[in-house]
């Protein structure tokens, strides 16, 4: 088995096209402080370039970082963001892209996850099902959702483009997660209608002991079922939080169930959707907040 090292070096060299006069930023906060220390000695110790930021803990995944740390973030070529909630749908990781800066999101990330499951996955196989899998939503009008033997969700995305995030990085402001392996979409704002049955896992919330039940009308979540089903609509608020503003499926042959969002919607036999911002990627929300809400062994159909 390698070590939390040999996969560092092994990372960089086969995720990314960048060589050694780059400079690189490690964004930890104070929850993953230990991890992300760690993982900007491996860069150094491997030769690269490194600086290490850390910031206060965010809230909820999609919350924009401290103004210093948005501001850090562009004075670098590329940035790891290893923080407890993602960074990915933010105007700061927007702004950096925006310079020509890659920044590539781990929020959750946690050793074992470098050590097994997602991260160690061949990504030559990953980026290829990613991309055949992105090309199917590009070309869909209308995705229906089955669920739970009886729930339905009708999202329509006609026009939209389906976005891949493969984790291999190759180009100048490149943007994704690690570990990675999903293709997604942009729902139409305001059309999605039905309900669906999560039974996976909901991000800020884990793994679900029992299914929750989400009502989505006019492109808006209205109800969801159970204590977790309050939890999620906690965090989402009573604002633009609530609109359906995602539909993600797993491509990565070797990530597990784990209750970690990260890994979870990454993982095959699962959709996921999500709640909240996606201005960052061809919709039109623009929140401060987005909420993944994994189900397993879904029937999905692309019209």
């Amino acid at each position: 088995m390698k070590d939390f090292q040999q996969i560092v070096a092994s990372l960089m060299v086969n995720n990314f096209s960048v060589d050694k006069t780059v400079n690189i930023l490690v964004v930890a906060d104070v929850s993953t402080e230990k991890l992300g220390r760690k993982f900007g000695d491996a860069l150094a110790q491997n030769g690269w370039r490194v600086s290490t930021h850390i910031m206060e803990d965010r809230a909820k995944s999609g919350e924009e970082p401290p103004a210093e740390t948005a501001g850090e973030m562009l004075n670098y070529d590329l940035v790891f963001c290893l923080t407890k909630h993602s960074l990915t749908h933010t105007v700061a990781r927007k702004s950096a892209n925006a310079k020509g800066i890659s920044v590539i999101t781990m929020p959750g990330i946690t050793e074992d996850m470098f050590l097994n499951g997602a991260m160690a996955a061949d990504y030559s196989i990953v980026e290829k099902e990613t991309h055949k899998m992105t090309a199917k939503l590009t070309e869909a009008k209308e995705i229906t959702v089955h669920t739970g033997g009886r729930h339905e969700l009708i999202i329509p995305v006609e026009g939209r483009d389906g976005v891949p995030s493969t984790g291999v990085f190759r180009t100048k402001a490149a943007s994704g997660n690690l570990p990675s392996g999903e293709a997604y979409i942009a729902p139409v704002e305001g059309a999605a209608e039905g309900t669906i049955e999560i039974n996976g896992s909901i991000a800020g919330i884990g793994l679900l002991e029992e299914p929750v039940m989400l009502t989505i009308e006019n492109g808006r979540l209205v109800t969801a079922s159970g204590k977790d089903g309050e939890k999620l609509l906690g965090l989402l608020g009573e604002g633009d939080g609530r609109f359906l503003c995602e539909l993600g499926i797993g491509t990565n042959h070797a990530a597990r169930l784990t209750g970690n969002i990260l890994e979870d919607e990454k993982a095959y036999n699962t959709i996921h959707v999500a709640f909240g911002s996606n201005h960052t990627f061809g919709g039109m929300i623009k929140t401060n907040v987005h909420i993944d809400c994994v189900t397993k062994n879904p029937l999905v159909e692309l019209d």
